[in-house]
């Protein structure tokens, strides 16, 4: 019997629609998945194997194929395991439900429960544009999704529990969402220019800079307090709009870098590489690109400390970024454009 399934792959910031085709026909056992999946969607065969059996459910020994489409489309991470299951689930008639309108998204343990997903954000942020009435997420991730308005969201805590949804023996889960303030102070430990005592001139400069946005460059003899100025530079910035805060969400989201009990970043981010970073770790990149400091930087501060320390060649490619607000990453697959407006901080010393 054939079962389809609807998910979600992230591509750059942006997500895309996958369908999880399960089809189990008589055969000697085999699992496969095919639809260009890397390494760790090949490693859901394990994973869901052993979920399905720790659930209470039977794993059928036949011959399984899964095909996730679109097949040009590369699948990576390991969101791919709840909709393989469910798809297997629902091909073997072990349960039955209509999922045409339903995305199913989530990592699986051994013992069938869900785990944290990266990208949930931009995956819940695609089905509400593409009208898609509800989405099946795990339940740490409820509030993360919840912060797009407009989406039904059902968050489980294990595949067994779902299993018993789709056999209507307990009701779906609710969850309210909360509401997504304007602004709540954070306490995110950045220096305030406040508690700097000295310095008139330098502050007068940073409160300048912060109020038009522009660029600063500071120079110095050590110990004159250039790295504290810095630091204290984001407490001199507005407070982000909710839709700055969503912008900023969702690239941390991607990355796996959002705090936990923290589903939306309200403080504007400050980020301060080592200048040993490479070009890629700069502007982001890999064989499928990632965000790097450049965009996670985005609404707030990027300080460069010990500007000469940086090689040239990682200096150089600031510049399409400080030009267009954009950085465009080019691949053999295609681009991936990724945000890139904040401000630069750069400090020097001389002795």
């Amino acid at each position: 019997m054939l079962a389809k399934v609807i998910t979600c792959a992230v591509v750059g910031l942006e997500g895309a629609i996958v369908e999880v085709e399960v089809d189990i026909s008589p055969g000697l056992p085999v699992f496969t998945i095919v639809g260009l999946p890397d390494t760790a969607v090949q490693e859901a065969r394990e994973r869901v194997r052993a979920a399905i059996r720790n659930s209470g459910c039977a794993f059928p020994m036949k011959r399984i194929v899964v095909n996730l489409a679109p097949a040009h489309l590369k699948k990576a991470g390991p969101a791919y395991d709840l909709p393989i299951a469910v798809g297997i689930l629902l091909s073997s008639e072990q349960v039955s439900a209509d999922v045409s309108q339903t995305i199913l998204l989530g990592e699986l343990s051994l013992d069938g429960s869900l785990r944290h997903t990266n990208g949930i954000l931009p995956m819940v942020a695609l089905a509400h544009q593409e009208k898609i009435s509800t989405i099946i997420v795990p339940d740490i991730d409820a509030r993360e999704a919840s912060l797009i308005e407009g989406t039904k969201i059902i968050p489980f805590a294990s595949l067994s529990q779902l299993v018993s949804y789709f056999r209507g023996e307990i009701p779906a889960p609710e969850y309210k969402p909360e509401e997504v303030e304007e602004y709540t102070p954070s306490t995110l430990p950045f220096t305030d220019l406040a508690y700097i005592k000295g310095q008139e001139h330098v502050k007068r400069a940073l409160e300048v800079a912060a109020a038009g946005g522009h660029n600063v460059v500071m120079m110095g003899p050590p110990g004159s307090g250039k790295t504290l100025l810095a630091r204290s530079l984001p407490s001199l910035l507005p407070p982000m709009t909710t839709e700055e805060a969503l912008e900023v969400t969702k690239i941390y989201s991607v990355t796996g870098l959002l705090p936990a009990n923290t589903p939306l970043i309200r403080q504007r981010p400050f980020r301060s590489p080592h200048y040993t970073i490479s070009n890629a770790g700069l502007v982001g990149g890999g064989h499928w690109p990632r965000p790097g400091e450049i965009s996670l930087s985005h609404r707030g501060v990027l300080f460069l400390d010990e500007l000469p320390e940086f090689g040239h060649a990682v200096l150089e490619v600031l510049r399409q970024p400080l030009e267009d607000r954009v950085i465009t990453i080019s691949r053999a697959q295609g681009s991936v454009t990724f945000p890139a407006n904040f401000m630069l901080v750069e400090w020097m010393q001389y002795n």
